[in-house]
């Protein structure tokens, strides 16, 4: 299996108890607005979707600003432009209303990605899963994924917080959705 990054590839079911949101109800980041383009209310954004503009397939768009308020919203076009991405956000018609979406988060539902391919998942799909290295010691549940360019790094969180390369199959043994578990080859001391 090899991890995906937010914008590609996939997993089946998870082991989740009742109280943690489902894998298809959670949210995923997929880019954020980060000014305006031009004077007609066009939005440069950063999107993390490979490519870039395949952003603009995966609507609704849940709108997060800086406070913490969200909105829906569809219909929104764009493309790349150069080293950006412009896109036209229904309602947004002038530059100040352009601007005034700056550091908005674009998120959308994982149940609005495509499925995912054999023998991938997306990050989200690792997130509270049980983290267990080969002495069967209990690393706690994984917080969330990060990339440093040179790898990706699982974070797991229990009695104390680990970053572990997620290198497959050297460090990553195995991903078990059915039993909610992650096996890795980590000392507990690291």
């Amino acid at each position: 299996m090899s991890a995906a990054t937010p914008a590609d590839g996939v997993a089946t079911a998870s082991h989740m108890d009742t109280e943690r949101p489902s894998r298809q109800q959670k949210t995923i980041l997929l880019g954020r607005f980060t000014g305006a383009f031009g004077i007609r209310g066009q939005v440069k954004l950063e999107s993390w979707t490979e490519p870039r503009d395949s952003i603009f397939r995966y609507q609704p768009w849940i709108l997060r600003s800086a406070d913490g308020a969200e909105r829906e919203i569809s219909g929104v076009r764009g493309k790349s432009s150069g080293k950006v991405v412009v896109a036209d956000v229904p309602g947004v018609a002038d530059r100040d209303a352009a601007e005034a979406l700056r550091g908005t988060e674009i998120l959308v539902s994982r149940a609005a990605l495509p499925p995912p391919s054999a023998g991938e998942f997306y990050w989200v799909d690792l997130e509270d899963l049980q983290v267990v290295n080969l002495e069967g010691v209990d690393f706690g549940r994984v917080s969330h994924l990060f990339s440093t360019g040179a790898n990706d790094v699982l974070v797991a969180r229990g009695e104390r917080e680990r970053m572990i390369p997620f290198l497959e199959p050297d460090v990553i043994r195995e991903v078990d959705f059915d039993a909610g578990r992650i096996t890795v080859d980590w000392d507990a001391d690291f």
